[in-house]
């Protein structure tokens, strides 16, 4: 994790408006919102590198509501479009979802198929090391 995590902060592009980490509070109130708990390592990840702006792939942000990579507002999308209500989005590529279930497994939802695939990662940062940094 401490690997992705560096390299994540090292390739993160200067923007003009830089995103704010959130914290726990911020944390427990988008909980409140989306009515569901969020699985432990979405919540390190939002904590600790969800400022970084890297690639083509936008991964959910908590800080900014106005933001179109607000996680509330992703996965109220998400859902309404057919991914299962007890997944969360971690990042929309496109028509297709990476969603992370309670137990922190990520798995690409189609939304051309509009189901789960067979792609899968152990965690959040496997997914980051995996797909996000390699985007």
């Amino acid at each position: 994790m401490e690997e992705v995590i560096d390299e994540l902060r090292e390739l993160n592009e200067p923007v003009p408006v830089p995103l704010e980490l959130p914290d726990e509070d911020l944390l427990v109130e988008i909980e409140e919102q989306l009515l569901i708990n969020l699985p432990f390592e979405l919540r390190e990840f939002l904590l600790k590198v969800s400022d970084v702006v890297y690639g083509h792939l936008e991964p959910v942000t908590a800080s900014d509501p106005q933001s179109h990579t607000y996680l509330p507002e992703v996965a109220s999308v998400a859902w309404d479009l057919g991914v299962p209500r007890d997944l969360v989005p971690i990042c929309q590529d496109g028509r297709d979802y990476y969603v992370v279930d309670i137990e922190g497994e990520v798995t690409l939802w189609s939304g051309d198929e509009g189901e789960l695939t067979d792609e899968t990662w152990d965690s959040v940062w496997h997914w980051a090391r995996d797909v996000w940094l390699k985007s």
